[in-house]
């Protein structure tokens, strides 16, 4: 489906992925006469969850609570594998008639509002041709993801270039790669790598894990049984609800006791790998991290997976720094050398906010790192625009869920005050609080492009689905610090 230039939407929705569908679901049930279109810059949906196919690719959150809150996650697994959730989203995107909104080949370059008239004017691309059309809308809601999807993060290895095996980034994965029977070395150690590494093992000769630093990593069953208990006795949706509550609290506990007594959750992770990991297993230097639980990540491997690889003999950790490349593998600083007929850089992600949108509001640039993000989903002085950014310490849909179901009532609110215009209004100088507080590489990379946050709500991003429950609830204060207002050429109308 192509936009013309005459095209008026009440709401444009940038991405067709889980968060995307997700905001379409939520929109048409509180505004069902509401026009609106995704707007996808690929050829299909599904996001993050078709374009990760790298071996053993799975979510590192448990169904339950990384599904959608009014569709049952119908999987047996909580910790499921990509292709299924990908039939999840795309099912739901059917189910409720959100797949023939969907505009294909539509990548949104810049969006430009005009305060006179309460509207954005969109400039979107066809990837596959470079041609552009435009389209308006009264309210844009971003669903892009958090990435760039052309690229992955590979730093700047010395040597790669007499490197004579096939490398590889798995947000690319070729489909001609067999690595059965080759040596396989994966660079990194967060969720990728500890994804691929079990998954890789079930065929090469060996797969060894290269890590410059340990992550914290723990084992959780693939299979939810208090989740199978309750299927077999409450209603689908009952049993879903209650298995999503008991997830968010054991989570939420679980961040909490990281954050206020880090030495009890390092003895906890420490205890559940000495039991799964061989005998006299140098777990010091291969899974104790030089930083407290959460500060990064935590990575989760379902039913021990990547363990069970160690204790077979089929995959190995290696900590330590890379030299160079060589033409048959890579040598360490040491001078311990990994032959390698597959290289994998598991090394991250290029963060990207907005999807990488230019944005203009009433003839000036927005720079992003000049605005203040507001409860974590609008930014100061830009009028009419959302976006989904999900939990870093838990499942990206718990939040994605809070913000489309606030944005939802938001429209409504205008809807029936008769605004047609809200932004968010900071007073006073730009806070130091970065957008997000975890010290990974791929975050501490991107920082410098991405909002402030302040001290208090509701400018402050908090990772707390319950205090976010609560931010973005229904009571008074739900849209405390904005400004809704009419266009000014309508009151000026209106006036005649």
């Amino acid at each position: 489906m192509t936009a013309s230039p005459s095209d008026h939407l009440d709401v444009v929705i940038v991405g067709a992925g889980l968060s995307g569908i997700g905001a379409a679901v939520h929109l048409q049930t509180a505004l069902p006469d509401a026009t609106y279109a995704l707007l996808e810059a690929r050829e299909v949906s599904g996001g993050t969850w078709d374009l990760f196919r790298y071996p053993g690719v799975r979510s590192d959150s448990d169904m339950h609570t990384l599904g959608y809150r009014f569709r049952p996650w119908p999987g047996a697994k909580a910790i499921a594998d990509g292709p299924s959730i990908l039939e999840y989203v795309r099912d739901t995107a059917r189910d409720h008639g959100v797949e023939e909104r969907i505009r294909y080949r539509s990548r949104l370059v810049s969006a430009d509002w005009s305060s006179p008239d309460a509207r954005w004017t969109l400039t979107v691309e066809d990837p596959t041709t470079g041609a552009t059309t435009t389209l308006t809308c009264g309210f844009l809601l971003v669903c892009a993801g958090y990435y760039r999807y052309d690229a992955g993060w590979t730093p700047a290895f010395p040597g790669v270039e007499s490197y004579e095996g096939r490398l590889v980034h798995p947000q690319h994965w070729p489909e001609d790669l067999d690595h059965a029977g080759k040596r396989v070395v994966v660079i990194g150690s967060g969720a990728t790598a500890v994804t691929l590494v079990p998954a890789l093992a079930e065929t090469a000769a060996s797969v060894t894990m290269l890590q410059r630093t340990p992550t914290y990593i723990a084992s959780r069953p693939s299979v939810d049984r208090v989740a199978d208990a309750l299927r077999a006795r409450l209603p689908e949706l009952a049993a879903y609800r209650v298995v999503r509550a008991k997830n968010v609290l054991l989570s939420r506990f679980n961040y909490r006791l990281s954050q206020r007594r880090p030495e009890v959750m390092k003895a906890l992770v420490r205890k559940g790998l000495t039991a799964q990991l061989p005998p006299d297993y140098d777990v010091a230097t291969h899974f104790t991290p030089p930083y407290d639980p959460w500060d990064q990540r935590f990575c989760l491997v379902p039913d021990g997976d990547l363990f069970r690889a160690i204790r077979s003999g089929r995959a190995g950790v290696v900590t330590g720094q890379i030299e160079t490349f060589t033409p048959t593998g890579v040598r360490l600083t040491t001078g311990e050398e990994l032959e390698a007929d597959v290289v994998v850089t598991a090394t991250g992600l290029q963060l990207q906010a907005l999807g990488g949108v230019r944005l203009v509001v009433d003839g000036a640039e927005v720079d992003l790192p000049d605005t203040v993000s507001y409860k974590g989903a609008m930014f100061s002085g830009v009028p009419n625009l959302a976006a989904v950014f999900g939990y870093t310490n838990a499942s990206w849909t718990l939040r994605a869920d809070l913000i489309c179901d606030w944005v939802c009532r938001l429209l409504v609110r205008m809807r029936t005050t008769g605004a047609d215009q809200v932004v968010a209004e900071w007073s006073g100088d730009l806070p130091d609080r970065p957008f997000l507080e975890l010290t990974s590489g791929y975050v501490r990379r991107s920082l410098s492009s991405l909002p402030r946050q302040g001290e208090s709500a509701p400018w402050r991003f908090t990772q707390d689905y319950l205090r976010d429950r609560r931010l973005m609830g229904r009571g008074p204060r739900a849209f405390e610090g904005l400004r809704f207002s009419r266009a000014a050429r309508r009151v000026g109308a209106d006036a005649g």
